[in-house]
């Protein structure tokens, strides 16, 4: 496997990586930017939006070219009113559509207060768990039957069995690391797990029993979220992050690529916030 850099844009806090419509969208979560490139061959970001809040991550929309966003303190589409999920001192962290076109959305506190941190079900009464403290992810099975999702302070990442309407069930411990920060994450189409680890500058693939099966290093110390995308699914993209370094190095910052063996998917459409009746069908 050959890591190639993407592009030379230093991303402050890059997260959120998504393969849309043929594109690569990402955010630059702080600064409130949501940027795409290309898949095929390595190219500059275009800007899709700026917004004056924090961005998370986004999704597309069923049945046109909009796109879902987590941003400021909730969700609601990228130009759109939001659904508000947190207060004073909170801000979205990261969000995942799930294969039945559902929205899920974690919050966390600026200072990182231990508890204070949750997920939330757009179109639901909130949160639908709370109690964690940087959580992450969250990335569901290609099925949409498990919910995985980390919390990064802990070095913990959890499975749940999620029901056919969107339910939490079952919760089990899928991986703990505790001298490693899960960070984002995606699944490919037989169910392993990518998983980028915070300031240890590797992501790893893990099967769906939880074994460690293929491990990727950077050059950039802060890996934050990882998508599968490009012309046949089969290139994994990495970003990362140089917030907080001293001294960050050309790498920091920057989005990296790499050919993998096993596809990904597209990622998952929302319904329509209009259709937010109960939830989705």
């Amino acid at each position: 496997m050959t890591l190639t850099q993407w592009n030379f844009e230093q991303l402050e806090l890059g997260e959120g990586a998504r393969w849309i419509n043929g594109r690569l969208v990402v955010v630059d979560l702080l600064a409130g930017r949501v940027l795409e490139t290309r898949g095929d061959v390595p190219a500059p970001f275009t800007e899709v939006a700026a917004l004056p809040v924090p961005v998370g991550a986004v999704a597309p929309v069923r049945g046109g070219d909009e796109l879902m966003a987590a941003s400021g303190t909730g969700a609601g589409l990228l130009h759109g009113p939001r659904q508000e999920f947190a207060g004073e001192g909170m801000r979205v962290n990261d969000a995942v559509a799930d294969p039945h076109g559902r929205f899920w959305v974690t919050t966390m506190a600026y200072d990182t207060e231990p508890g204070t941190g949750a997920l939330h079900r757009l179109g639901s009464p909130s949160p639908v768990l709370k109690g964690l403290t940087i959580p992450n992810g969250p990335a569901f099975s290609p099925d949409g039957e498990y919910l995985y999702l980390a919390d990064s302070a802990r070095g913990t990442v959890h499975r749940f069995d999620v029901s056919r309407d969107g339910e939490l069930g079952a919760r089990r411990v899928f991986l703990h690391t505790p001298n490693h920060a899960p960070d984002g994450m995606t699944t490919d189409v037989i169910g392993n797990v990518w998983i980028a680890f915070w300031g240890a500058s590797v992501v790893r693939r893990y099967r769906p029993d939880g074994r460690l099966d293929r491990e990727v290093t950077l050059p950039a110390r802060q890996p934050t979220s990882v998508s599968l995308g490009g012309p046949d699914l089969t290139r994994l993209f990495i970003t990362t992050a140089k917030y907080g370094l001293r001294r960050p190095s050309l790498h920091d910052g920057a989005l990296f690529a790499v050919d993998v063996d096993v596809p990904g998917r597209p990622a998952d459409e929302c319904v329509h916030p209009a259709e937010y009746q109960g939830g989705a069908e």
